[in-house]
């Protein structure tokens, strides 16, 4: 049962990432490899975000690139219930959108054993400086800590 739940929400998340892109993002993509991002000097947000990518053996999502930086801005991992608390960390930061209000039902359905952490972490986006809409592809060049201390985001 523990993994059929995992299953589930890592199917409907590959099923709905297409049309959410079609459907709802309107941004280019960013057009940058992990190799482009790992060329940042060390302590940019865009070499931290190459880092996440390698180590996780993913490649920049067209559209959907802004997801993984805020893997790195708020220091989540990728695991399931990970992901569900940086649904409710973006909420938290007034992020609203269909998608979001969607995951976040099913998710917290499914791993309503995780409510502590869906708490602590709608809480720290609601301590947050507004950071969800920001353009991440002109804040690359960045150092990441001082973005996350301008920003007052703390790792979930």
């Amino acid at each position: 049962m523990e993994t059929l739940r995992y299953l589930l929400l890592e199917r409907l998340y590959e099923w709905s990432k297409i049309p959410y892109r079609l459907l709802f993002k309107k941004e280019a993509a960013w057009n940058i490899s992990v190799r482009e991002l790992l060329a940042y000097r060390p302590q940019t947000l865009g070499y931290h975000l190459g880092c996440f990518l390698l180590r996780h053996q993913f490649t920049p999502e067209p559209q959907l690139e802004d997801h993984d930086v805020f893997h790195v801005l708020t220091d989540t991992n990728n695991s399931v219930p990970d992901e569900i608390a940086m649904q409710w960390l973006l909420l938290g930061n007034a992020k609203r959108s269909l998608y979001l209000f969607i995951a976040l039902i099913i998710g917290s359905t499914l791993f309503i054993d995780h409510y502590k952490s869906f708490i602590k972490a709608f809480q720290k986006g609601k301590t947050a400086h507004r950071f969800y809409n920001l353009n991440y592809l002109q804040l690359l060049t960045l150092p990441l800590t001082d973005l996350q201390h301008t920003l007052k985001i703390k790792p979930l």
